[in-house]
């Protein structure tokens, strides 16, 4: 600190005082240790802003608008009310930047990165936002041109803020994990390369996000917080290697086998046979992947794989979370044509969604209102038994047991009766 005094922060010093790493350890590191006397400054008056906040109860930070030529999207201002008191963090912009498919970085351009953002902005940065962005935290409204520029030209695009088509996320995928069904990262960059223009230019309802994980188990967590969720499955049988699991058998015994994996599928498809051998009833699997995940040596998915394409996940906004519904339950995405389909999927979404939904309204809430039929025939998809919103929960009624579950029904039905008059007398 060169110039300015370090504000006295007494309050934001008991954030330290805990056994979690704290926010205000890693702004005062900057203040205090930091080579360059603009991100020392910048840093002091943040944290004089934010104790000055702490002190009064009361937020200091309104919008506006910035951006960087070309575009309308990619960056949410912030402009201090406070600025005379805390001048070097009276412009305090935040830039969100689309990470590579995946998050696959090199150390490389992490560093390119670092020292782009230290040239011109705060320093500070989280690795991911909710969306996905790389959040570059804290530039003046001139430096958001002089950053964008220079990572642009080392290959960066800035994401999506506003009522527009949001940045993509993608899990690690096939280069790091054996569940993977699909090419995630491909599916990732197809769709993020189609709707460019849709992520820089705000022009919908409200957000719109896409989300790719490779497998059910949805390290994306897509189905919980994307508009469009692509999960790679599979259609044929679980691999099983017999050896493997009666390996794992004896290594843990039979009681601990049953207890926590048999039991624990939720359909029932599992059973333990008097050899040790493991029998999976695959026409009733849901593909859950709990037993995949405990015993991952034994068992595997098919190779028929795909991908599930699920409509209107989201978190809480006009009325309550939503988690997908299943509008696609199966499709190969293996030739040029397939990837085109899931593109079509998407911009016919999109376009119906555009022109039919509300304003400040997701998907979600879209196809909550007018129908999940009248959606489906809104983007061109034909309606299919398979189309559930949560595992085993379908349009129709296994009919085979009926008579015998409609006889203990009755039989139920009787008992009640016999017992209520007594338990209201």
């Amino acid at each position: 600190m060169v110039d300015r005094e370090k504000h006295p922060t007494p309050m934001l010093d008991e954030l330290e005082s805990g056994p979690w790493p704290s926010f205000v350890s890693g702004i005062k590191e900057l203040r205090d240790n930091h080579e360059g006397d603009r991100v020392n400054g910048v840093a002091n008056d943040l944290l004089g802003q934010l104790e000055h906040s702490y002190e009064t109860r009361k937020g200091y930070w309104k919008g506006g608008t910035v951006s960087v030529y070309g575009y309308g999207g990619g960056i949410i201002p912030r402009f201090s009310e406070v600025g005379q008191q805390f001048p070097d963090s009276k412009e305090f912009h935040t830039l969100r930047v689309q990470p590579p498919a995946g998050n696959h970085y090199s150390t490389d351009i992490l560093r390119q990165l670092a020292d782009s953002w230290e040239k011109w902005g705060s320093g500070l940065v989280t690795f991911h936002g909710q969306t996905g962005n790389i959040m570059f935290i804290g530039a003046t409204t001139e430096n958001t041109q002089h950053f964008f520029d220079e990572i642009n030209d080392y290959g960066f695009d800035l994401g999506g803020a506003g009522p527009c088509v949001r940045t993509a996320q993608s899990c690690v995928g096939a280069s790091r994990c054996e569940q993977s069904c699909a090419n995630e990262h491909k599916i990732h960059r197809t769709l993020v390369n189609n709707f460019t223009d849709d992520v820089h230019r705000p022009a919908l309802p409200y957000k719109f996000k896409f989300k790719i994980s490779g497998c059910p188990n949805d390290c994306m967590n897509a189905i919980e917080r994307a508009d469009m969720a692509v999960i790679g499955t599979w259609r044929d049988d679980i691999r099983v290697d017999q050896d493997e699991w009666k390996s794992y058998v004896e290594a843990k015994g039979r009681q601990h086998t049953v207890d926590n994996i048999i039991t624990r599928c939720p359909t029932s498809s599992l059973s333990l046979k008097d050899d040790d051998s493991l029998e999976i009833d695959n026409r009733n699997c849901v593909r859950c992947m709990h037993c995949i995940n405990v015993v991952p040596k034994a068992l595997s998915p098919g190779v028929d794989t795909g991908v599930t394409v699920l409509m209107g996940g989201k978190r809480t906004l006009k009325i309550g979370d939503l988690m997908g519904t299943v509008v696609v339950p199966f499709m190969k995405v293996e030739s040029e044509e397939d990837y085109e389909r899931l593109v079509e999927i998407a911009e016919n979404t999109i376009d119906y969604w555009a022109e039919n939904g509300l304003e400040h309204e997701r998907c979600g809430e879209m196809i909550e209102r007018i129908g999940l039929i009248n959606f489906l025939e809104g983007i061109g998809v034909d309606v299919d038994p398979n189309m559930v919103a949560e595992p085993r929960e379908s349009s129709y009624v296994r009919m085979d047991g009926w008579d015998e579950e409609a006889i203990r029904w009755f039989e139920r039905k009787g008992e009640q009766k016999r017992v209520e008059p007594s338990a209201v007398a």
